[in-house]
């Protein structure tokens, strides 16, 4: 029997469903839906998740499956389920780190405001990076001095992930995937490795988190040379908002990341926090605790905070050389002021001497009499700064110390924030143009047999192991060029006898698939063509290996990948589903994401996907097989 508490559940989630409609329709001035639609159950879950209600939420989008009938929607649901269900497991493991401060940015330029290294922020798009896509990635970041450059980057349908890429002498290595266990069907961003490179930080929507970016981090395994499985940072470091760009500082103090929580879309905060080597955490699970500590707010504590910045570099310690940048600062800003007084009073006089009369007239004699007057003052105030700011030379030089004129002048224009708070946030530049010649990956050579437009000779001569038919169509006694293949691939080539050379086309795995090919060679122009047959690279009969093929079993499994090595979108998977109900299995060769599909033990049914694959023009497409 259920208890009171139970039987009021869908009461009090129906309650709080037309509470969110209602507020909704306040809000938007649209007809709010009934209460009763998936729909509406499936924004209300967002909405719940979003407070950090992750097991309201959860009831929600149960209720949004269990009322719908909609293939698409129901996984669009079992998404935001997932989303909502990840948030009440984290809420179980959270930390309570130290805030040291906080301060808002543009969503622009936000990364300029990190402690790392000067000039090192490149616009995108550039060489390493073709696609400034979504809200927050519009910079890479690639020190001159770094010879190993870590980078998020579009694929060909728009989805950002991981790359890494190596200086070799005078060109860049060919950018290579990280790992399956970094990439998602979704966005991987702001890729960051600790001081110490054993760590690498990133923000992902596609792996286990609870809504928006994520944070995580991947270690360095010594013994695989690879990164290990990235682990969610948790609570609060990951939100259902956006969260990104997390680092630690080299001095080991602090640990620093972004978040659009609470934000406009225009901006993020930027968090810095005590840096915890071993944070300790515990189970949060009432709403208003959480959502105090989400906010990140700082510590009261100025005893905590390090007055002259985080930034090590921020700018000159020495009261001496602080008080010459002041003075600095000061000259600029009357020179600036000079010169727009004058300007304006320029403006002025072009108007007095067009066709102004009476009031007007004198209005602006006497307001361009002021101006001379105050341009007065602002030149004696700029003459007696001048002035001090070359007492303080002459001090310097008496003295013997040695200035960087330039250096301060950049220090002196630097834009500082956060100061007046006992923590400065202390702005870089941008670098200049991301100048690197990158390697291009080749492009896998496809071993289907094909009649093209110009022939093509295999790139690899040696056939593979197993049982194997050719078309032989002709010998020759000099080696020749593609102009002799008519449009056939892959052609290889084998010594025959008396110094001659022996030249077949195709690769195929049973007596039936060459037989059904060997017209077309022959129309292609080869009238004498006919069937040979090897074994593990050994000519046999014809004959034998028809017996051979009834005694040996022949599995055959599609390949399959895209023309740049990225991973296929979730459209090319669906349409391989839909093809085969057989098994997708993601490899890595050599940094390329690849898709195996099989195994087939009927050659015909593989055939069949890989012309429904070429047809949809699903990246390269290729069969192999294999001998049991």
């Amino acid at each position: 029997m259920q208890s009171d508490y139970q039987q009021s559940q869908p009461i009090l989630r129906q309650i709080i469903t037309e509470i969110f409609v209602f507020v909704a329709f306040l809000s938007s001035g649209i007809p709010a839906f009934s209460q009763n639609q998936p729909d509406d159950m499936l924004s209300m879950a967002d909405s719940l998740r979003r407070e950090y209600r992750f097991s309201e939420a959860a009831e929600f989008c149960q209720d949004a499956i269990d009322a719908s009938t909609d293939s698409l929607f129901r996984m669009r649901a079992g998404d935001e389920l997932l989303l909502s269900r990840n948030g009440e497991n984290m809420l179980g493991f959270c930390s309570i780190p130290t805030v040291v401060a906080r301060q808002r940015f543009s969503v622009s330029d936000f990364y300029l405001f990190y402690p790392l290294e000067d000039g090192a922020w490149r616009a995108v798009p550039n060489v390493l990076d073709s696609l400034a896509a979504g809200p927050v990635p519009s910079a890479v970041y690639a020190p001159e001095d770094e010879d190993r450059i870590y980078f998020s980057a579009a694929d060909a349908d728009g989805i950002r992930n991981i790359y890494r890429t190596e200086r070799l002498d005078s060109v860049w290595s060919v950018p290579e995937l990280l790992g399956e266990g970094l990439t998602s069907q979704s966005d991987e961003i702001f890729p960051m490795l600790s001081p110490d490179g054993r760590k690498l930080f990133f923000a992902s929507k596609g792996l286990y988190g609870m809504g928006g970016y994520d944070l995580y981090v991947s270690s360095w395994n010594d013994e695989t040379k690879e990164w290990g499985l990235p682990e969610n940072m948790g609570f609060p470091y990951s939100s259902p908002a956006d969260d990104f760009m997390f680092i630690n500082t080299a001095d080991g103090r602090y640990s620093i990341f972004a978040s659009n929580r609470d934000c406009p879309a225009d901006s993020v905060w930027v968090y810095v926090l005590e840096y915890d080597s071993m944070p300790v955490r515990r189970s949060v699970t009432d709403v208003a605790e959480l959502k105090k500590l989400a906010e990140l707010v700082p510590e009261d504590d100025l005893s905590r905070v390090e007055t002259k910045g985080v930034v090590p570099d921020a700018g000159p310690q020495n009261e001496d050389v602080l008080k010459y940048v002041s003075m600095m600062k000061q000259v600029r800003a009357l020179r600036d002021s000079v010169y727009a007084c004058g300007k304006s009073m320029e403006d002025a006089r072009e108007r007095l001497t067009a066709d102004v009369s009476g009031e007007e007239k004198d209005n602006l004699s006497a307001w361009i009499m002021d101006q001379e007057l105050e341009q007065a003052r602002l030149q004696r105030d700029l003459a007696a700064s001048s002035a001090k700011l070359q007492e303080i030379e002459m001090d310097f030089l008496f003295k013997g110390v040695v200035i960087d004129v330039d250096k301060l002048q950049e220090e002196a224009d630097r834009e500082v924030v956060g100061a007046d708070s006992g923590y400065a946030f202390s702005r870089r530049r941008m670098g200049g143009e991301l100048s690197m010649k990158v390697q291009r990956p080749e492009p896998k050579f496809d071993y289907s047999f094909m009649i093209l437009p110009e022939g093509r000779f295999a790139e690899n001569n040696t056939l593979p192991g197993g049982l194997v038919y050719q078309i032989q169509i002709f010998s020759a006694s000099t080696m020749v060029d593609v102009s002799r293949l008519k449009g056939l691939s892959p052609v290889f080539w084998r010594p025959g006898t008396s110094t001659r050379y022996v030249y077949s086309v195709g690769v195929f795995r049973s007596y039936s698939d060459v037989l059904s090919n060997l017209n077309k060679v022959k129309k292609a122009g080869f009238r004498s063509a006919f069937i040979v047959a090897f074994n593990d690279g050994k000519q046999v009969t014809v004959q034998k290996a028809r017996q051979m093929e009834k005694t040996v079993r022949q599995i055959y499994r599609v390949v399959v990948s895209s023309a740049d090595g990225n991973p296929l979108s979730d459209n090319a998977v669906t349409v391989i589903h839909a093809l085969t109900g057989k098994e997708i299995a993601k490899v890595i060769d050599e940094g390329v994401i690849g898709y195996v599909v099989g195994p087939f033990d009927d050659r015909s049914e593989a055939d069949i996907v890989v012309k429904g694959l070429k047809a949809a023009g699903i990246g390269t497409v290729s069969l192999e097989a294999e001998s049991l």
